[in-house]
């Protein structure tokens, strides 16, 4: 049996309190297995927040299909489980303030600014900017969501702004400041380099194919750390 029919069956058919069963389910049917546990719980989150969002401004474009496919592949037979809960989620009767309240919990760190509540809204901006257009109602969910996983506000711009098409500020992109030295903006570039690292990411239990938004995501650092060297050099 696939973890995703574990989950299933642990959740029951009924969709009315879904997200919050699934969130119970995750933390106790894999509890022996915090392996399979963590991935799990990145792999609903993205599942249902991403159904709560396409909610947001009314429409679910092929794009954003395209996009939240290129994020989450599963195998073919398990089509129908992941369809299944992606359906749970976008009819529950429940906000996803509610589902985002409970998944916040699952967080090992349980501190502010958890790096893998931050890989699950890289993931849904990838997602909200499909269509080119990052809707003003998509922008309220994922500055909620992000509110809800107890993200600093300067944390949220800084991973708004890898996303933002456009003026992209690359002191912004790194989370400094332009009154701070080279030195200190190299130093915290290397550490955003670290943390990103393949590795690392593996170790929070991010699935391999989300590995595609962490390129993107080393794309923009590499590009903001290089137009910062480019413009103290000539200063």
């Amino acid at each position: 049996m696939s973890f995703w029919e574990k989950l299933l069956n642990a959740i029951g058919s009924t969709a009315g309190n879904a997200l919050s069963a699934v969130v119970e389910a995750i933390r106790t049917v894999f509890e022996g297995d915090p392996e399979t546990r963590r991935k799990v719980a990145f792999s609903v989150a993205i599942i249902a927040l991403s159904a709560k969002m396409a909610k947001a401004d009314g429409i679910v474009t092929e794009n954003e299909v395209n996009a939240f496919r290129e994020i989450f592949e599963f195998p073919p037979d398990q089509a129908k489980n992941v369809a299944r809960l992606y359906n749970l989620a976008r009819q529950d009767v429940a906000g996803y303030e509610a589902y985002a309240e409970r998944l916040s919990t699952l967080c090992e760190t349980c501190t502010e600014n958890c790096p893998v509540l931050e890989d699950v809204l890289d993931g849904l901006f990838h997602i909200a900017k499909a269509d080119g257009l990052i809707h003003e109602k998509e922008m309220d969910f994922l500055q909620h969501v992000a509110q809800i996983f107890h993200m600093s506000e300067e944390r949220f711009e800084q991973i708004m702004a890898r996303h933002v098409s456009g003026g992209r500020d690359p002191y912004k992109v790194l989370g400094v400041s332009r009154q701070d030295d080279f030195p200190t903006i190299r130093r915290r570039y290397h550490g955003l380099v670290y943390e990103n690292h393949p590795d690392r990411l593996v170790s929070r239990g991010v699935p391999e194919e989300f590995h595609a938004i962490a390129n993107e995501r080393m794309a923009a650092l590499n590009a903001a750390y290089a137009e910062i060297e480019k413009e103290r050099r000539a200063a």
